[in-house]
């Protein structure tokens, strides 16, 4: 969607409001021996609670109120009696509605880390998050964002997952633009004032190519490493990029 009006701009914010309060809290529930499911409840808590809904449920009957993906799963795992243990590399996922507007962000923790490349991956893919955030502007294309995220991820080490990107959103979970996590010129479309997309590096310590499970949900490495993912919903202004998913909506 394009923000068009100060009730647009005020109506993404609060969704992203939600959005952030309940990675927050997720955050916070994380430890181990808890388990994927005892972290979807508190995201469903969450949600409900400001009179939200969790899209994915509602717009194409995902399963639970929040994805999360352990290890190589690197997105759209579903909660359930999982037991979370020390170095899991956890990717936690909301996408949430209000009032008819929609916001979409994911974080990656690892749990009581034992494995220094495993924080090294999950701070990648917020580094290249940072990286990409500098080209979300009217001056550049979706590709620029593509380019500046598959530069940092190689620059570590890693790869960008090219079968995962991010999107435009606002109105529905998925839109147009496509944002891919690297340079793409076919399809590339020019950042305007008021566009609202998600930027999510994606990314791998193997080889960046991945399968959907037999669940139909769950998107995994094909070799089995592990994943990383990061993620805010962003507003293109002529000023540079808002984030929306943040609990305090800072620019």
């Amino acid at each position: 969607m394009s923000i068009e009006t100060e009730a647009d701009l005020a109506g993404m914010l609060r969704a992203g409001r939600v959005v952030a309060e309940a990675l927050r809290r997720m955050e916070e529930r994380m430890c181990v021996g808890v388990t994927t499911g005892e972290l979807d409840e508190v995201a469903r808590a969450v949600i409900e609670s400001h009179g939200a809904r969790a899209t994915p449920k509602h717009e194409v009957g995902f399963p639970a109120s929040a994805c999360i993906s352990v290890n190589d799963e690197a997105v759209h795992g579903i909660p359930g009696t999982r037991v979370l243990r020390a170095d899991d590399v956890v990717k936690i996922d909301v996408t949430a509605d209000v009032g008819g507007y929609v916001a979409d962000a994911a974080r990656t923790i690892v749990v009581e880390p034992l494995s220094q490349e495993r924080l090294r991956l999950a701070w990648c893919a917020k580094s290249a998050f940072r990286k990409a955030l500098g080209m979300a502007t009217t001056a550049h294309r979706t590709d620029d964002i593509g380019a500046a995220v598959d530069r940092e991820v190689r620059a570590s080490g890693f790869k960008v997952i090219r079968s995962l990107c991010g999107h435009g959103v606002g109105r529905k979970m998925h839109e147009p633009p496509s944002v891919p996590n690297y340079r793409e010129r076919v399809g590339a479309t020019r950042l305007t004032h008021g566009l609202v997309i998600t930027i999510e590096p994606i990314i791998s310590g193997g080889s960046g190519d991945a399968y959907l499970d037999e669940d139909g949900w769950t998107v995994r490495t094909s070799d089995g490493a592990i994943a990383a993912h990061y993620e805010e919903t962003v507003i293109i202004t002529r000023t540079g990029p808002r984030i929306v998913t943040q609990e305090r909506n800072h620019r």
